[in-house]
């Protein structure tokens, strides 16, 4: 027999249950200190040893509510125990791992839920206050209760940009030429180091917009949805999805002004 498909309401209550458990262990971690400290893909890329923990107890948990599912961490990969699973959750368990290391109180747990291929419910939970942004794909977006709606903001030139960089320092200076090429043409930027934070606060409008180049599905999942159900437009560069290559989102009244000056800057090109 086909498995029914799951109703996204009960997969977010599934990842709001997930994600606030992990988000206690994360928090408590860090009170306890920063160990186990490594690097990834550079010597700036750091991994620490409640990532591995936080992802192991959230994969544990769905594992125990879910278990034929498939779940994608940024730690651990992608596993599947019965194969080929309709549901896949996508897990980052620190998202902004080094304002984690430094105590800056701007990380999260992100976990959102995908079936057949589509993400339909999210999401990011800031574990050091507590700030818990969700979404049902097609049921709206919100923070602790509130409906999110985005900015109402429809000039670029006062328009409050949120971005992040790479770890790769000759992606760094591919993103800061585009930076020096957007500057004039918005009112600020502001880069808050946790890209599902970012998708969020653009989502709730406290930025009017955001874009970043090299984001992973763990970083974008759940934020991208939030953004999304909020009414941002939440896409690539001419016509392409939001991806690895670039991520923007943005109210439409913003969106092809912003995008109009990231593809004359070639922002989703360099390293």
């Amino acid at each position: 027999m086909a498995e029914r498909t799951p109703e996204p309401d009960h997969l977010l209550e599934i990842a709001v249950d997930v994600a606030r458990a992990a988000a206690r262990t994360a928090a408590e971690m860090r009170r306890a200190g920063v160990s186990g400290l490594a690097t990834k893909s550079t010597a700036t890329d750091v991994v620490t040893a409640a990532d591995r923990a936080v992802e192991r107890q959230a994969v544990a948990a769905l594992r125990e509510r879910r278990p034929t599912d498939s779940v994608l961490g940024e730690e651990y990969g992608d596993s599947a125990p019965s194969g080929s699973a309709r549901v896949r959750w996508i897990l980052d368990p620190i998202d902004g791992t080094v304002n984690y290391l430094y105590g800056l109180p701007n990380y999260a747990v992100s976990l959102a839920a995908e079936v057949d291929g589509q993400v339909v419910a999210g999401v990011v939970r800031n574990a050091a206050t507590g700030a818990e942004w969700t979404a049902v794909r097609g049921g709206g977006a919100y923070r602790d209760g509130r409906r999110l709606a985005g900015s109402d903001q429809s000039e670029l030139a006062q328009a409050l940009v949120a971005t992040g960089f790479g770890y790769d320092s000759a992606r760094r200076v591919h993103q800061a030429q585009v930076l020096v090429g957007l500057m004039p043409h918005v009112r600020d930027i502001r880069r808050f180091g946790a890209a599902a934070i970012d998708l969020c606060l653009a989502a709730e409008g406290q930025v009017d917009a955001y874009f970043e180049k090299g984001l992973n599905p763990w970083d974008q999942a759940a934020g991208g949805l939030v953004a999304a159900e909020a009414g941002l437009l939440v896409a690539g560069l001419a016509g392409a999805p939001a991806g690895p290559q670039m991520v923007v989102a943005a109210p439409p009244a913003l969106f092809p002004a912003l995008e109009g000056h990231l593809n004359r800057l070639d922002a989703a090109g360099g390293p």
